[in-house]
């Protein structure tokens, strides 16, 4: 494993001859749980821009598994299902296997988040020298959400700043860039939403450089059938409160 003391400043970025920043040190880690009908488009889209791609299957009923290895992905799978913070910290522990890893990004199945976004993340991170980006749906209006979603996450958010010490203005929000210090010092033990707000209490407790990032999530009545409700968001504010 590459030690902090021999890589590279995290602001610096090998070229592609393109002149866009190569990413062949980046993993995209992805949940997975019985998303076959979208989770193929969803890798394929992603590795135009990122080739390295984690899915850690956890205990998914259908085909999504198969359908994720012949997009391109690696797959790493659960026995049975275990939570979305377990499929997480299985997939940063394959990710720092891999000696060239630099970043992990954490990155949805459903088809709601956009690597472009993830591309304007990771620029930031590198030029900024930040070890961790946050995607916000609050820096601009380009998320379209109701107004009592809004209001039950942004609840969430006070609730996480407090009880973190952190100053963010969206806590939930699962599309992150992590650097590899920051990964390899994780232990997420929380598996339901509330492992969100014990990631962001890790990082404020690590006290590394952290920032945020204006980004899009697509609600379609596909991701809204798989959780991305307002019911979802109260679950998120339930979890935090009761955990």
């Amino acid at each position: 494993m590459t030690s902090s003391h021999d890589r590279e400043p995290l602001g610096w970025a090998p070229m592609y001859e393109t002149g866009r920043p190569a990413t062949d040190d980046v993993w995209l880690v992805i949940p997975l749980f019985n998303e076959a009908q979208v989770i193929g488009d969803v890798i394929r889209n992603a590795r135009e821009s990122f080739p390295n791609v984690v899915v850690v299957d956890d205990g998914s009923a259908d085909d999504g598994a198969h359908e994720a290895a012949a997009a391109g992905a690696v797959v790493v799978r659960h026995p049975v299902n275990l939570g979305q913070g377990a499929a997480l910290q299985t997939g940063f522990e394959y990710a720092l296997s891999r000696p060239t890893m630099r970043w992990a990004v954490t990155f949805d199945a459903d088809g709601q988040h956009q690597v472009d976004d993830v591309l304007v993340m990771l620029e930031k991170a590198r030029s900024e020298d930040l070890d961790v980006v946050f995607g916000s749906r609050f820096l601009d209006d380009r998320t379209e959400a109701g107004f009592l979603k809004r209001l039950v996450l942004k609840t969430a958010v006070g609730y996480t700043n407090l009880s973190t010490g952190t100053r963010l203005t969206d806590a939930h929000n699962g599309l992150r860039v992590l650097s590899r210090e920051v990964v390899s010092r994780v232990d997420i033990t929380q598996n339901r939403m509330a492992h969100a707000s014990e990631l962001v209490a890790q990082i404020g407790d690590m006290g590394v450089r952290y920032g945020e990032s204006p980004v899009h999530i697509l609600y379609t009545d596909y991701s809204r059938s798989k959780g991305q409700s307002l019911w979802n968001s109260v679950n998120i504010l339930a979890d935090l409160m009761f955990r």
